[in-house]
């Protein structure tokens, strides 16, 4: 961006962004954290711009015709792992040349879709997706942190609930029929 207005205000934005909230203050000892929250639209936003090179690369140059990205995280989905090999390669060199990044090394894997593959706290198989158990756990855990809080009367009822039904609404985008059936979200 070349723009000093543009650079202006994403300066302000930067060096001005606070959070403040119960659960942050509980964490942190103080009202106000400084720094951008994770999941932050404008964190989103940035990373977006910033990985349009990457998109434009994988599209136009590699010409894959399977590929999604959520902020940082993509799959592309190809039916020989040779290419696939050839492909990780060429973006891996992309990222570190162009854009100064590099590829998370235990994250990124070339797998058969059958065994399914991980992207957004999924994982995605050809005709279904699960949400990850990890996933299940760490809300589990949080439930128990929300139960301690309340009785310590420092989380409401309202907050709690705000919390589960954000949870549910994520956890609805996998086939998690069972799951929300069962007691954890029955309503």
């Amino acid at each position: 961006m070349k723009d000093e207005r543009v650079l202006w205000l994403v300066e302000k934005i930067l060096k001005n962004s606070r959070v403040n909230s119960k659960f942050s203050s509980l964490c942190s000892g103080n009202s106000y954290n400084t720094g951008m929250p994770l999941g932050n639209l404008t964190s989103q936003f940035f990373a977006n711009v910033y990985l349009n090179e990457l998109d434009q690369f994988v599209k136009h140059e590699l010409r894959t015709r399977f590929y999604i990205r959520y902020v940082d995280d993509f799959v592309i989905l190809y039916n020989s792992k040779e290419i696939l090999d050839l492909w990780k390669d060429q973006i891996s060199k992309f990222l570190g040349d162009i854009l100064k990044l590099e590829l998370h090394p235990e994250k990124t894997k070339i797998i058969p879709i059958y065994h399914g593959t991980p992207f957004l706290g999924f994982r995605v198989y050809y005709y279904h997706k699960l949400l990850k158990k990890s996933n299940i756990r760490n809300f589990m855990r949080r439930l128990e942190e929300f139960r301690i809080l309340h009785e310590q009367g420092q989380m409401t009822n309202e907050k709690i609930d705000e919390s589960i039904a954000g949870w549910h609404a994520y956890a609805m985008h996998g086939n998690t029929h069972n799951l929300r059936k069962s007691c954890l979200f029955s309503s």
